[in-house]
């Protein structure tokens, strides 16, 4: 009786544990930022979300909510919208691809003489996501500032406008560029 008690702890608290993993295995968007070091973006006050170009894998919904997501961003580091003359033109890419991840372990080693080893092949499909942002000069129409994030996506995120509010979020984490000068004596 004890015996059977243990038994369903055990696998009570193993299926509290798996469901903790699955359900923190958020896609992880890994970010890369570069920008221009000439550039004083002290100057800059207005912008402009110029162009976005995404892959036919992305909706007009998915779309609509990076733009407004950008915008929103903006807005907080304390920049104005104005598209008639903005300081900043903003674009964006969006690309989705399915993707395929193999792995194949074997078994055991292969030798001539004793016959080939165990191989397994598994493999699952996702989707890779990337989001390019490029930020402009307006009146030199010079790349001062670009954002990259991508991630891997197993499946289509329960809240759409939670999970791409935060991806550009993270990628806009570092704009505009903490710009230290130096005073020389």
């Amino acid at each position: 009786m004890n015996y059977t008690k243990n038994k369903i702890i055990i696998k009570t608290i193993l299926f509290i544990v798996l469901t903790a993993l699955v359900v923190s295995c958020k896609p992880t968007v890994k970010v890369t930022t570069d920008y221009d070091r000439r550039a004083d973006f002290t100057n800059y006050k207005t912008f402009s979300v110029y162009n976005l170009v995404t892959s036919l894998n992305v909706s007009e919904l998915n779309a609509e909510r990076i733009w407004n997501s950008i915008r929103t961003e903006m807005i907080k580091k304390g920049y104005m919208e104005n598209n008639l003359n903005p300081d900043l033109m903003i674009n964006v890419a969006s690309i989705l691809k399915d993707k395929k991840y193999v792995t194949a372990t074997g078994n055991g080693f292969y030798r001539p003489y004793l016959g080939a080893a165990n191989t397994t092949v598994q493999s699952y499909d996702y989707k890779d996501g990337s989001l390019l942002i490029h930020v402009t000069d307006a009146k030199t129409n010079r790349l001062v500032w670009e954002g990259k994030g991508n991630a891997e996506i197993t499946k289509q995120p329960k809240n759409p406008d939670e999970a791409i509010n935060n991806a550009v979020e993270k990628i806009m984490t570092e704009f505009p560029p903490a710009l230290t000068k130096s005073i020389t004596k």
